[in-house]
């Protein structure tokens, strides 16, 4: 395989967050959301079946992970080990962006909240 480069904003978006599956890209073995959402917002609890980790550039977010809430800011990095129930809320008053990899060359969730 060789290189790829790729422009975030030809990428799809849903809710306010930008989807790449690896899958689409010579099978590369990652996915990734570049997450952009304003406070108050963030995805109900889920769960996968590989482990997520996510990198926090900019604002705060609460994080529930299992039964644990945890208060997370930018510079900061969170892994939640596959099969977890987790789910974050943009806590702070400005813009929560962050970067979430996925171990997975396609996004598999389990939503467990409606």
């Amino acid at each position: 395989m060789g290189h790829l480069i790729l422009d975030q904003d030809k990428l799809p978006t849903n809710s306010g967050a930008r989807e790449w599956e690896g899958y689409l890209f010579e099978e590369t073995n990652v996915s990734l959301i570049l997450v952009d959402v304003p406070p108050g917002e963030g995805p109900r609890l889920h769960r996968h079946p590989y482990e997520e980790v996510f990198v926090v550039h900019e604002g705060q977010a609460v994080y529930t992970i299992g039964s644990t809430a945890v208060v997370v800011h930018a510079g900061q990095i969170v892994i939640v080990p596959k099969g977890m129930p987790h789910k974050f809320v943009n806590s702070g008053p400005g813009r929560l962006r962050q970067t979430d990899i996925h171990l997975n060359k396609r996004f598999e969730t389990e939503w467990l909240e409606t």
